[in-house]
């Protein structure tokens, strides 16, 4: 990583992934009651490890922004032990054996969007506490290994049943949640996960030609349903063929057509739903930097621009903005700046 971005933006990143993890209301909860009695849905009793950040899916990812952002070692001595203390808290094994065994009963629960981001936790806290960047993170490999192995033998168990991706821009998103587990996976050691996203990605999405990419966004995405297909074909796929099939798919994307360069527009920046679209603005920023290897020059130049303006014009909502901003949105910032690394 590039210090640029360290000196700019990690301390105020850090102090908004430590302020709304400590934020415990408002909660999205997405329990599914079994009874009459089963109807506490209280956020540190259902999720010791995950609560605060609005929802379950949000407190993992940004607890994923908390550990990369503490691994680089551009925080002041006093914000990296709040950040310490707080993750010290919550990825406790008693906690992670907790939300291990929620998982494993609700098998449907935060597939396959907080699936991707607990395995994302998982190898973020593997790999600080291996390199001994962060030497805290080995006291929480256990919580985190468990909660990824649920994700793990809930997803074996899921692909080979889904008939159809998803291909929307919001959580569902198959290809996204696809494209994380085969990154975290291959960190985690774990072959036989690995190889099973790229069978039926390949399955889904291979013959694909031709994406309508000037119908996006749809107004609460959050996601490109084509870059986040194409950026899991590019995991999957050896570099030449890839190449070919993104020249198939997205053939705008290397002969001029910007319908996903542009900058989406927000009308209400306190609509959790509308906000969605600053998030949009950051994961196009990062996949397409990941995707500029694979295409002509001079498109590589304008996507290297309009990532930049896109970056730039959600810069203040990731810190200052509304909560529904601030509890998620660190995570895409990282990813995208980040990205071409």
């Amino acid at each position: 990583m590039s210090a640029d971005w360290q000196e700019t933006y990690a301390e105020t990143w850090a102090g908004t992934v430590v302020r709304v993890l400590r934020t415990p209301y408002p909660w999205i909860s997405s329990h599914a009651s079994t009874g009459p009695d089963d109807c506490d849905v209280t956020p540190e009793r259902l999720h010791p490890a995950f609560h605060g950040s609005v929802d379950w899916h949000s407190s993992c990812h940004m607890q994923w922004s908390g550990v990369r952002l503490l691994g680089e070692g551009a925080l002041s001595d006093g914000l990296r032990a709040e950040l310490v203390a707080e993750l010290d808290g919550r990825l406790t094994a008693a906690h992670g054996t907790v939300e291990a065994a929620y998982l494993r009963e609700r098998s449907g629960f935060e597939r396959p969007y907080g699936w991707a981001w607990a395995a994302m936790l998982a190898a973020a806290v593997d790999r600080a506490a291996s390199s001994g960047a962060v030497p805290e993170a080995v006291g929480w490999r256990q919580a985190t290994g468990l909660v990824a192995d649920a994700v793990a033998d809930n997803l074996l168990d899921w692909l080979p049943r889904l008939a159809y991706p998803v291909r929307h821009g919001v959580h569902s998103n198959t290809a996204f949640g696809l494209a994380l587990c085969h990154e975290a996976y291959a960190a985690l050691g774990r072959p036989e996960v690995v190889t099973a996203i790229e069978r039926r990605a390949t399955e889904w999405f291979g013959a694909d030609r031709d994406y309508p990419s000037s119908w996006e966004p749809s107004g609460e995405d959050f996601l490109s349903p084509a870059l986040c297909e194409a950026d899991l074909m590019r995991r999957v796929l050896p570099a030449e063929e890839f190449g070919r099939w993104l020249a198939g798919f997205l053939p705008d994307l290397a002969t001029g057509g910007d319908a996903l360069l542009s900058v989406p527009r927000v009308n209400d920046r306190t609509d959790g739903r509308m906000v969605h679209l600053f998030g949009l603005a950051l994961s196009r920023a990062w996949q397409l930097r990941l995707l500029a290897a694979y295409l002509p020059a001079d498109r590589a130049d304008r996507i290297r621009a309009a990532t930049s303006a896109q970056v730039g014009e959600v810069e203040r909502e990731i810190v200052s903005g509304d909560l529904m901003s601030t509890h998620w949105l660190v995570s895409f910032a990282l990813l995208a700046v980040t990205a071409t690394e």
